[in-house]
């Protein structure tokens, strides 16, 4: 294909093709073409038995979409995706204790976690419970003062407010300790979760977690509030068989819920495959109709003009819910989401749009701090598995997106500590594909390197002592040195065709908006526009470089590269002099101000071979 040419990696010197061969491109990436050869024919054969234009053929087939599965990956529908809840270990339990709560008006508790599948989580129980009469207590501990997960003293405390039965969402799987004093109290706990598990679980009623090592559901991809909407569907299941909805009384509208779920979906990043595709798709259904007040409220204090899309969930709502956990109250998202009153609501949405302001100020100078650490690190030790970076200077509530820049910028696993405390420190964990980062600090935390920690293969969270930061950075090297390193050495930004900016129109928009919505484990259509030059480049707003690309026909497109001042895309983009580049990034619909447009999102760059 004139588009690629072959390249041997440093993968036992396999032949693999670069895309323009581009081998090494402004952020180090090789570029490769997604759709294989073995696809090709399946992206006819979609096109030719559904009629569908070629290039809706080859997005499909290059995402592992299968001839017969078609028709329900472009109409994702609920009903076709979702199995029997009963699928999930403990869910008959859970759902018959919750189904006794309600019928005997128990006062229930939500414990849930401070981000957005957390509040959203948190939000949808007690949705589902204000429909039933009750009026469930949410509880969000302080991300600063108490940390992640349930703890004894708020439990307790939960227990002699009146809780008699305590649902955690979000969180639970690994608090032996702190729902062990619920047991002893004699109050019921029902853990609904999807974080990794050991082996070992708490002695509660029920541990619903499709990550649990004995559950076989195979729904470990759900986020929190997936697992909870599941829980919702068979305890409104199980109060039909009492007969609770007779006499006229109607059951909740589930499917009225799904805006949370949805939006738990995107910001939590789990794959956007299957069920997961199902719920975003009705949950961005019952958004665009405006009816949940505290999502509006943000929505119109975000400027959030236009139908909602997976990218307004993730990049505009998600990071303002999140503000309040990380560097304000970390109830203010579950709040805001669980509220009926619109003054209250818009109130809340002004805060937390105020926070996330001040969030980016934190983050901006944090950056620059771990990003100078970081580079040191490099330049010192070229293959170091993993980047530990800390300061006692650094907001702990801000660690994670630090951590995530960094594994973005350096292709390796990234941990950002706050020492806020002399002795102990607060870490965020990300990875980058292929390295599993929760496995390896639960195994730190058996060992006793850990104070505690948890999380998933891509994200993860700790807490460690100071005189063990040693022991921690030799065990996670050890175990993550072979695969962080084959991971850097296969780095690529795998790319779905060559457009130039003629072609980019709202036809060609219609068209790749069929096979969404996309997101983790579906990803956005990514189009490479070959020997560009960039007529007018400057850095805006956060450091963001926004540009213009010209084809040698003369037509233009309007491009951003977000966060690449400083950074050797944004210096390539700024810097090309007049010289042509091959730029690579998504397209977006933009109707900011009330002008419809398209925008390139610009994710690398690179100089043609000569």
């Amino acid at each position: 294909m004139g588009a690629a040419e072959k390249l041997d990696l440093a993968t036992g010197g396999a032949a693999q093709e670069a895309y323009l061969g581009v081998a090494q491109s402004a952020r180090g990436y090789v570029w490769r073409e997604r759709l294989s050869a073995a696809e090709l024919n399946t992206a006819t054969a979609i096109s030719q038995r559904y009629d569908l234009p070629e290039l809706l053929g080859r997005v499909l087939a290059a995402r592992d979409v299968d001839v017969e599965e078609v028709e329900n990956v472009l109409d994702p529908s609920i009903k076709h995706y979702m199995p029997d809840p009963s699928t999930l270990r403990d869910m008959d339990k859970g759902a018959a204790r919750l189904a006794d709560a309600i019928e005997a008006k128990t006062n229930i508790a939500i414990f849930g976690d401070y981000d957005v599948d957390g509040g959203s989580s948190s939000a949808l129980m007690q949705r589902f419970l204000n429909a039933h009469g009750l009026n469930g207590r949410i509880y969000i501990p302080d991300r600063i003062f108490e940390g992640y997960g349930p703890n004894g003293p708020a439990i307790e405390t939960l227990i002699k407010d009146g809780a008699g039965l305590i649902v955690t969402v979000d969180c639970g799987t690994t608090s032996h300790e702190a729902l062990a004093v619920a047991g002893k109290l004699g109050v019921d706990v029902v853990i609904v979760d999807h974080h990794q598990a050991d082996e070992h679980l708490p002695d509660v009623h029920a541990v619903i977690n499709p990550n649990r090592q004995d559950d076989l559901s195979g729904l470990g991809h759900l986020c929190a509030a997936g697992v909870v909407f599941m829980l919702l569907v068979a305890t409104a299941r199980e109060l039909r068989k009492r007969g609770v909805y007779s006499d006229g009384k109607p059951a909740p509208d589930l499917m009225n819920m799904m805006d949370l779920v949805g939006l738990a979906t995107v910001c939590d990043v789990v794959p956007l495959q299957g069920l997961n595709r199902a719920f975003v798709t009705r949950g961005l259904q019952v958004m665009k109709a405006r009816h949940h007040l505290g999502l509006r409220a943000l929505g119109d204090v975000a400027g959030l003009n236009s139908a909602p899309t997976p990218y307004h969930l993730g990049f505009v709502l998600g990071p303002r819910i999140n503000a309040g956990g990380r560097i304000g109250d970390a109830a203010l998202g579950a709040r805001l989401l669980s509220t009926g009153d619109e003054a209250e609501a818009a109130k809340l949405a002004q805060l937390l749009d105020k926070l996330n302001k001040e969030r980016k100020a934190i983050e901006t100078r944090m950056l620059e701090e771990g990003m100078a650490e970081a580079e040191r690190l490099v330049d010192d030790e070229p293959d170091v598995p993993m980047l530990i970076v800390g300061s006692k200077e650094w907001h702990k509530g801000v660690v994670g997106l630090v951590a995530s820049r960094l594994s973005d910028r350096f292709h390796r696993p990234s941990c950002v500590i706050s020492w806020e405390r002399e002795d102990e420190g607060t870490g965020s964990l990300r990875s980058v594909a292929g390295v599993d980062v929760g496995g390896a600090v639960r195994a730190a935390t058996t060992k006793g390197i850990l104070v505690k920690g948890g999380g998933h293969a891509m994200a993860a969270g700790l807490t460690v002592r100071a005189d063990r930061l040693d022991d921690l950075k030799a065990f996670m090297f050890e175990q993550l040195k072979d695969k962080a390193s084959a991971a850097r050495a296969t780095a690529s930004l795998d790319v779905d065709g060559a457009l130039t900016p003629r072609g980019v129109n709202n036809d060609l928009m219609d068209l790749i908006e069929r096979a969404g919505p996309y997101g983790q484990g579906n990803p956005q259509p990514r189009f490479v526009f070959p020997a560009h030059r960039v007529k007018f480049a400057k850095v805006v707003g956060e450091n963001h470089v926004r540009c213009t690309l010209q084809a040698a026909d003369g037509s233009k497109l309007d491009g951003i590269a977000f966060r690449a001042g400083g950074q050797p895309l944004g210096d390539l983009l700024l810097k090309s002099g007049g010289l042509p580049l091959h730029v690579v990034g998504s397209l977006k619909r933009d109707s900011w101000g009330g002008r419809q447009k398209i925008d390139l999102f610009i994710e690398d760059a690179a100089e043609p071979r000569r």
